[in-house]
């Protein structure tokens, strides 16, 4: 059976990125056969990490071993200003190769308007250099997000547009973790030399 992680990274304790990540974990209960304890949700607004390094992080152990146990991630990061909001940066100075390398990611952006572009690249880009996280070619991006991914039935032409979107996205995810599954057991990860990514 497949284990998946989902990372909501707003540090809004009540936010609509968990709203998306919750949504998420029930499509992948409800249409694509996993069971709910297969499922986590890291809340970072629920359970904030503090500002990294910090050896008193109280929450970090139990993302720890969610991550460990994970075989794909999904990263959702609400744009601000822009930008990827401060927690899911600070997610990425605490999350390793221990926990991520070398596992499939599917990244999500939410905004409340038309934008959300931004987070992705700027993920893309910096987030999976040292963790050596793979992220999928495949992406979503939440417009709107107070209106859709509210309930059972879509509320209009653009939130079925993204549910499907969504579970296309997640069939290719989860056909990557299987893909993925047998390397990591063959890839040396304690080489020195090369405990981080090349700049």
């Amino acid at each position: 059976m497949q284990n998946v992680a989902i990372v909501a990274g707003s540090s809004r304790s009540d936010s609509q990125t968990s709203k998306v990540a919750h949504f998420i974990k029930q499509t992948l209960t409800s249409h694509h056969g996993l069971d709910a304890n297969a499922v986590s949700v890291i809340d970072l607004g629920k359970q904030p990490l503090p500002l990294w390094p910090d050896d008193n992080a109280d929450a970090w152990p139990a993302h720890e071993q969610l991550l460990s146990a994970a075989d794909a991630v999904i990263i959702l990061a609400p744009e601000w200003h822009g930008m990827a909001c401060p927690a899911i940066k600070n997610f990425f100075l605490y999350a390793s190769k221990a926990q991520l390398a070398h596992k499939p990611a599917m990244l999500g952006s939410i905004s409340a308007g038309v934008g959300g572009a931004f987070p992705i690249s700027e993920l893309r880009a910096s987030s999976y250099k040292n963790c050596r996280l793979c992220y999928i070619p495949e992406h979503l991006i939440v417009r709107d997000v107070n209106h859709v991914l509210n309930g059972v039935e879509a509320e209009s032409e653009a939130d079925q547009r993204l549910r499907d979107r969504l579970a296309y996205n997640l069939d290719i995810l989860l056909g990557y973790s299987q893909a993925l599954a047998g390397i990591r057991d063959q890839i040396d990860m304690s080489i020195p030399a090369f405990t981080n990514g090349m700049s």
